[in-house]
């Protein structure tokens, strides 16, 4: 009992070095002080229990090669870097799920369901497929600041605030990268409807 509560008095930085030393105890200290927060800050984002789970696995895995490789740099802010691990986890996960993002008009109507119809054709179905593929391609051009905020408020359905307080921006410069990436959209469809 006495070795857990000396863990408990060092900082963040002091359990990371003695980590890096080879006492492989302190990752258990640093899981559990941190554990919540990382969780819930990846539940947040995908708001599925087994998929934050394993993200989180995922998250101190990489965490536990990157402290092994030497690449850790000691800045002092160990949460913040594990919490921005989770985060680039979490948009690479709705990357590769490609899911169709929800793209609402200024009434609150899903622009993209409009395209289904009940009994569409395989030519409306190809259509739509491809106007799909054609959003998730303009979508991948944007800027990164812009798609990171896209994925996250349409993906993930998470408010400016939660976006704001994730990349550590405050919610007006949030909103502003979702308006810039909203804009560059609309340009790149007229471009697409001219060629």
């Amino acid at each position: 009992m006495k070795a857990p509560m000396k863990l408990q008095l060092n900082s963040d930085q002091d359990l990371v070095k003695l980590y890096l030393n080879g006492d492989e105890s302190v990752l258990e200290e640093l899981l559990r002080r941190h554990k919540t927060k990382i969780y819930t800050s990846i539940y947040l984002l995908v708001k599925d229990q087994y998929l934050a789970e394993d993200i989180f696995q995922d998250t101190f895995i990489k965490v536990i090669n990157t402290l092994r490789s030497g690449r850790y740099n000691e800045e002092g802010k160990f949460l913040p870097w594990v919490l921005r691990i989770a985060h680039n986890l979490v948009i690479d996960y709705f990357r590769k799920e490609k899911r169709t993002p929800v793209i609402t008009s200024a009434d609150g109507t899903d622009i993209l369901s409009l395209l289904q119809v009940n009994e569409e054709s395989a030519e409306d179905r190809l259509l739509r497929e491809q106007t799909h593929a054609d959003l998730r391609a303009m979508i991948h051009l944007l800027p990164d600041e812009q798609k990171e905020v896209l994925i996250m408020r349409h993906y993930a359905d998470l408010s400016f605030k939660e976006i704001a307080d994730l990349t550590e921006v405050s919610i007006n410069t949030a909103l502003g990268r979702m308006r810039y990436a909203l804009s560059n959209l609309r340009k790149m469809m007229k471009v697409k409807e001219v060629t």
